[in-house]
């Protein structure tokens, strides 16, 4: 199986966890899921549990909140999938961590380890900038940073898709 990226997008409850899920499944080849989520309140823990209770058994967690390059570098292999989720947690712990200087450096980290890493990854991240302009300084960031990183990722990634209401729209690349 040769090396594939694949960028999932959408909304909250659009599908596009449980289409990731899916395709990791589907490849037959082994699974790490690398999960960025922190459980800093009871809602968090509330979701983050949901998602383990949809994982099987046999596939390998690795949580990793900050340093994503990092993980995927020490994780990905020729025969394995790596399923991402999601980006969007992970760009919200860097935009509120204590180190400034975390989100350009781990964020340019990704984006040039990506494409050489060997095997299937999945990323999951939710698709914010398709609404209003929100109000506040962080989350006014928070979407541009959502945006330009998707940009960036999708340029590396052999396939894109928008999952709306549970349906996959195939932005680049292959049909699933």
């Amino acid at each position: 199986m040769k090396a594939l990226k694949t960028l999932i997008l959408g909304g909250v409850r659009s599908g596009k966890s449980r289409l990731a899920e899916r395709l990791a499944d589907d490849s037959g080849t082994p699974v790490t899921y690398i999960a960025t989520a922190t459980a800093n309140d009871d809602e968090m823990r509330a979701r983050i549990a949901a998602h383990r209770a949809h994982r099987p058994d046999h596939w390998h967690l690795v949580e990793e909140p900050l340093m994503l390059a990092a993980a995927l570098r020490e994780h990905a292999s020729a025969g394995h999938c790596i399923l991402v989720d999601c980006l969007t947690l992970w760009l919200t712990n860097l935009l509120t961590a204590e180190d400034a200087t975390a989100l350009e450096r781990e964020r340019m980290a990704l984006l040039e380890t990506l494409p050489g890493l060997p095997g299937q990854i999945i990323l999951v991240s939710n698709e914010t900038n398709m609404g209003i302009m929100p109000l506040g300084e962080l989350s006014r960031r928070y979407c541009d940073e959502a945006g330009r990183l998707h940009q960036d990722l999708a340029q590396r990634c052999d396939r894109v898709i928008l999952t709306v209401a549970g349906l996959p729209h195939i932005l680049k690349g292959e049909p699933v």
